[in-house]
Formats: structure tokens, C-alpha cells, sequence
């Protein structure tokens, strides 16, 4: 059995959220032989090519990149089994066909932004905020054919404060889920981590499906700490929203008020100074940091010296 130091590790992931599982790898002395990232894709005004944030990090250390239209594609096959890793790594990157995620000796490991069996799927930071969960984690597991029902290697839980939305959770996570990793990999060279099939632990799962748009317009016809969450956890991205004088409003930061009322759900009520708050079933949501469509994002009482409703 190789060393930690010894493995062959090859990586693969694309936003800024996995660079720092690829750094804590490099710097914790890992052999990362190759990455795997998309494409380059056009970006800003002139749609120049642009690469990922996983590529710059990669060429900034002379570290191989593959970047694979189809994964299937021979060549990229070819190449891949020619950097004879002994396992792959997965950070934030798309599903993975059996015959990459199977291709090393010691398999595949991905870093789930969750506690898993919880929130599989595409958005398990959003969707754990805007449940109201209290906690949540990162999850190392190997890969198989479902989606994020491999085994479970190592879990290490954060807590989510009241403070907190998606964006800050993302940035905890991170750095946690780097952490775990070479803890993780650590731990199989030496043989000491011992799998747990989910199936074991699975009750009344939650679930974590990818967010579309009506996922984002804000219902006011439900609790003002339901509707909270909701902004907190689509904050920054992709960001709840709602409809102001035939606009579309975009709510980054709000505050909940539970009060008894007569004014219907959805009516809005300023000061035009200082406030800016929407009805709910039982109460207000104040909203504190917005964006009005074609303007920019900015605190309340600087959006409210150039509203009038």
C-alpha cells in the first residue's frame, strides 16, 4: 500500500469552490498528477475565453489539464489512464460516467457539500439554508452508479447561524471540505477509514434538486421566518425575488418582524427613508439589501433616496 505522499492523485472540478481542495492538496504534499476541468467558456463583454477557476489554479502550479467535451471521448479516456492514477478526486464537477469514476484502483472521491444521506443533489448549500437547518457539513464518499449514494468515508458538521446565508455557508464549506479531503485520503492510504453505506442511515432524507426560477419568486402568502430563509438561502446567488411597480426586485438581506396585521400578504409599506417591508401570513419581511432590475445592488436606505412607490 502506497503512502499518502506516494498516491497518484488525478482531480477533477471547475468553480472556485473546489481551488481550495486542490490547494490544501498541494500544499499538504499530495501527488496531483493531472486535473480535469470544462472547457473554457466565452465571458464578459468581447466573449472572450476564459478559464475555469480550477484550470488558472492548475497551470499557476504546472500541474497537467484535461478539459473534455464528452467524457466518454476515447482520446480523453486514453489520456486519462495514461497518468495511472490511484484514485481520483471530485469536487464540484458533473456526473462522471463508470468508466472514469471506476478507472482507479481506490476508486473515486467526491466532497459533498452536505451531511449525507441529506441534500443529494445539485444545490445542497441553498437548499439546507432554506430549510432552516440549523446545521449542516461536508460529506466524503465514494462514487457509485446513483448519485450521491456512495459509501461514506468522513463527515464534519458546521453550524448554521442566524447570520449566516448561502454565500457564507459556501465559504465554510469549502474550506471544511478541503480539510476533510486529505484527511480522507489520508486515512484510506493507512487503511483506517472504515465505509458506511447510506443505506444504513437513511430515514426521511431531505433532498437538494437544482434551483429554477420559481424556486427564486417569493411567495408572501407563507410565515415571514418561511420567507426569510428562503432569501437568506438564495443569497447571493441566485438570489430570491419579487415584483415592485412592474419591476423584478431582488432581495439579498431581509428582516423578520411577526406581528398581527389587516394589511394582505404581498402589499408593500415605506417610509421612504429608512424601510422598505412586505406583508406576510403573520408579519413583515423588511427588506435590507436589494437590487431593482437595471440598477445596482445596494443597502435599503440608499435604494429608498431614489424610490418613490
Amino acid at each position: 500500500m502506497k503512502s499518502f505522499k506516494e498516491l497518484n492523485i488525478i482531480f477533477l472540478g471547475t468553480p472556485d469552490f473546489a481551488v481550495a481542495s486542490l490547494d490544501a492538496l498541494v500544499q499538504s504534499g499530495a501527488q496531483v498528477v493531472a486535473v480535469v476541468t470544462a472547457p473554457d467558456k466565452p465571458s464578459g463583454r468581447g466573449l472572450q475565453l476564459q478559464p475555469s477557476a480550477v484550470k488558472k489554479y492548475a497551470l499557476s502550479h504546472h500541474i497537467p489539464v484535461l478539459q473534455p467535451v464528452k467524457l466518454k471521448d476515447p482520446e480523453f479516456l486514453a489520456a486519462l489512464h495514461a497518468f495511472k492514477a490511484d484514485v481520483q478526486v471530485v469536487v464540484a464537477f458533473r456526473m462522471l460516467p463508470e468508466v472514469v469514476w471506476n478507472m482507479p484502483p481506490m476508486g473515486t472521491i467526491n466532497v459533498h457539500a452536505s451531511l449525507l444521506p441529506n441534500y443529494r443533489g445539485a444545490a445542497p448549500i441553498n437548499w439546507a439554508v432554506i430549510n432552516g437547518e440549523k446545521e449542516t457539513g461536508v460529506t466524503t464518499f465514494k462514487l457509485k452508479h446513483e448519485i450521491d449514494t456512495g459509501n461514506i468515508l468522513l463527515q464534519e458538521k458546521i453550524d448554521i447561524l442566524p447570520q449566516d446565508n448561502a454565500g457564507t455557508i459556501h465559504d465554510k464549506l469549502m474550506i471544511a471540505g478541503a480539510q476533510l479531503l486529505v484527511k480522507t485520503l489520508q486515512g484510506l492510504a493507512q487503511d483506517s477509514i472504515v465505509e458506511t453505506p447510506q443505506a444504513a442511515m437513511e430515514s426521511a432524507i431531505q433532498h437538494a434538486p437544482k434551483i429554477f426560477k420559481e424556486d427564486m419568486r417569493i411567495d408572501w402568502n407563507q410565515p415571514a421566518t418561511t420567507i426569510h430563509n428562503r432569501i437568506r438561502g438564495l443569497s447571493p446567488y441566485p438570489t430570491a425575488f419579487t415584483m415592485l411597480n412592474d419591476k423584478q426586485l431582488k432581495l439579498f438581506a431581509s428582516r423578520v418582524e411577526v406581528a398581527s396585521h389587516q394589511t394582505t400578504a404581498g402589499m408593500v409599506e415605506t417610509d421612504h427613508e429608512t424601510y422598505l417591508r412586505f406583508a406576510t401570513t403573520d408579519g413583515w419581511i423588511y427588506a435590507e439589501e436589494v437590487q431593482l432590475e437595471g440598477k445596482k445592488r445596494m443597502a435599503i436606505t440608499d435604494f429608498l433616496r431614489g424610490f418613490r412607490s
